[in-house]
């Protein structure tokens, strides 16, 4: 009952000083203003001070104590009465207008404030939730608590939360940022490695020089704990904490995800590469970075494929998430922009469909970011690859490159043997990777790469 009483004389108030708006625009109005002490309080203010009473406070006023109780229902009760008998007149006198726009600008009135007092509550409920799910860390990483000196060239890479706690972080740290920062945008290459790079100083020659432009994050096998790198290396201390790895299962795509978390973390991050410890550059830099960060798209393989190896290995137990129409392939090498990286990260809804029912001779690298980002975002992909492979072999891994096969030649086929699409143009520059070179081909890279290349 206290309640009820409470929110009426809200009401009240918002009718009283609608009585008063019109009494004071409109002369003719001036006879329906309704003279009682309690009107009176509430009319002798500005429209401001009355959106800031508290007219439905639990807490006792003092300069308020008389309308409480008795005295506050009685008055309301003489108010409700009045206001009653001169809508009657109203009626009866043939003036219905003001009547109608009185009752039309009340409801108004009452919807405005409802839909104030709605949104105050879920704004109250997402900041309560925010807080509790972007800010805080676990006790074992508070070297990691959100600042700008660690979101902007954290100069570690190592932490200790845990998979989830990374996840969450790498989604929501773009909206922890609430004002803009001056910082130049780096493209992130993150290797995904069993051990040892055995075409790291291609890599070194490759990076040198341009250090403000370049992030490095290296996933490698937990077996491999031996850190060979040098201080002066641009791969020192660039290892992520990193799981075991299969081929062709969730795990992979798990390696995938934590590298792009890991990278996430530093802001100044905006294009995402994952490369290879068989991977080699196939320009310079400046070359590699300018068409990444100019382009209006990811680069990321993602194609229907009605064979056996495409929609052949969809599960119908994916249905109705993920349907067969919605199917796609692709290759595992992928370069996406932030916006796009975040959403991979932040993915709740299909990673676990896929986890659950894609397992050889379903490969989850193959389908799972093909599906997804067609599914999610096809507008802002490319739908190819930027990465080159030889297939030409026709089984299942693509061709590897010994010392013997590299040369001149090869490369100029890589570098301009194609013709795709760079931002709505035509383009021969397709490829800015290619893959796979084992160590044995590194002198002949290194001898190319000055003359060629141009590092």
């Amino acid at each position: 009952m206290h309640h009820s009483l409470l929110y009426l004389s809200k009401i009240m108030c918002l009718k009283a000083y609608a009585l008063n708006f019109l009494a004071k625009t409109h002369p003719t109005y001036k006879t329906f203003h309704v003279p009682t002490p309690l009107t009176q309080l509430f009319l002798s203010s500005s429209f401001d001070e009355f959106l800031n009473m508290d007219c439905c406070s639990s807490q006792e006023d003092p300069s308020y104590a008389h309308f409480r109780n008795g005295a506050r229902l009685e008055e309301m009760t003489v108010l409700g009465k009045d206001f009653s008998a001169r809508g009657r007149r109203e009626i009866r006198d043939g003036s219905f207008q003001f009547l109608a726009t009185l009752l039309f600008g009340l409801s108004l009135a009452l919807f405005v404030i409802l839909m104030g007092m709605l949104m105050k509550d879920l704004l109250r409920k997402f900041l309560s939730s925010y807080e509790s799910y972007a800010l805080p860390l676990s006790s074992s990483s508070p070297s990691l608590a959100i600042n700008l000196s660690l979101t902007v060239n954290p100069k570690q890479v190592w932490h200790s939360m845990s998979e989830e706690e990374l996840m969450r972080r790498a989604s929501m740290l773009p909206l922890v940022l609430s004002q803009p920062h001056r910082r130049t945008p780096k493209v992130a290459f993150m290797f995904l490695a069993r051990g040892r790079l055995p075409l790291e100083p291609i890599w070194e020659k490759f990076f040198k020089g341009h250090e403000s432009f370049f992030s490095i994050y290296l996933h490698s096998s937990p077996e491999f704990t031996d850190d060979v790198h040098s201080e002066s290396s641009v791969f020192h201390n660039r290892r992520i904490p990193s799981k075991p790895v299969e081929w062709g299962r969730a795990s992979m795509v798990d390696a995938e995800r934590r590298l792009l978390a890991n990278a996430l973390l530093d802001c100044s991050n905006e294009r995402f590469v994952l490369l290879s410890e068989t991977c080699i550059p196939i320009f310079n830099f400046t070359t590699i970075y300018n068409h990444l960060i100019n382009s209006n798209h990811s680069f990321l393989s993602s194609f229907d494929d009605p064979r056996p190896i495409g929609r052949g290995r969809y599960n119908k137990r994916m249905s109705p998430t993920i349907s067969i129409a919605e199917w796609r392939k692709g290759s595992q090498w992928f370069e996406v922009h932030r916006k796009l990286a975040i959403q991979i990260v932040s993915d709740r809804k299909y990673y676990p469909v896929f986890k659950d029912h894609c397992m050889p001779p379903c490969y989850m690298d193959e389908h799972y970011l093909a599906t997804l980002v067609a599914m999610i975002s096809p507008g802002l992909n490319s739908n190819r690859t930027i990465t080159w492979v030889d297939w030409s072999t026709r089984g299942s891994h693509p061709k590897s490159f010994l010392k013997k096969d590299v040369s001149e030649a090869l490369l100029n086929q890589i570098r301009d043997g194609s013709n795709c699409t760079y931002n709505g143009r035509m383009t021969s520059v397709c490829f800015l990777f290619a893959r796979k070179f084992q160590p044995s081909s590194l002198e002949p890279l290194l001898k190319l790469s000055s003359t060629l290349q141009g590092f």
